[in-house]
């Protein structure tokens, strides 16, 4: 069953944000606050939580997971990105856009799509999700918290509890958040493509 942790959504509280860290260096898998909904995050390296994800959310081999990181400085240890695409990121980031880039060869093959060699990257504007990957000091494997049948991603702890409190093995209660996906971008190439509108305001790309 599992542990099911309050946390301060404006000052998360150093010793639970600890052991939570702990949790995933663990191989255990998460489900966290982000700015936009919730999300199932795990340890970049753990196959087995990685599978978990797929699990719950029933998903094929070529859904592109994202790394959720601190900055861009993270994102680029992972994913190629040149001066334009670094200048657009950061300038909107933190917020709630998902970039789908190029992939580097540090990325796990199970990661990424096997066709295009994709990675989804994020840099969300939420405190606790910032002071987890902060006690990390790495990116967390993650997917938006959307159930099988489901359109839109669970926003509220309490839902999440009923529902995976055998599926997961902490559950984050940062409050009540938004249950819009993040903006998804798919930037792997010259053209630029918004693949989901949710959150992230899109006036920039006009």
């Amino acid at each position: 069953m599992a542990q099911y942790f309050h946390v301060h959504p404006q000052n998360p509280q150093r010793r639970l944000i600890s052991q939570a860290a702990e949790i995933v260096r663990g191989g255990g898998l998460v489900a966290y606050p982000t700015d936009s909904s919730y999300a199932l995050g795990c340890h970049l390296d753990d196959k087995r939580a990685v599978d978990r994800i797929r699990r719950i959310r029933k998903l094929d081999r070529h859904h592109n997971f994202t790394l959720v990181a601190s900055d861009l400085k993270q994102v680029a240890q992972f994913a190629k990105i040149d001066n334009e695409q670094y200048r657009m990121i950061k300038t909107v980031t933190p917020g709630p856009y998902t970039f789908i880039l190029a992939a580097k060869r540090l990325v796990p093959n199970r990661l990424v799509h096997p066709k295009r060699r994709t990675i989804g990257i994020r840099i969300p504007d939420n405190p606790i999700c910032k002071a987890l990957l902060s006690e990390l000091a790495e990116p967390i494997m993650s997917s938006s918290l959307i159930l099988p049948g489901d359109t839109l991603p669970l926003g509220d702890p309490d839902e999440i509890r009923d529902q995976l409190e055998h599926d997961v093995d902490l559950v984050i209660d940062g409050g009540l958040v938004s249950n819009s996906p993040s903006t998804v971008i798919d930037w792997h190439d010259a053209r630029l493509r918004i693949l989901r509108e949710g959150a992230g305001d899109i006036a920039f790309l006009q």
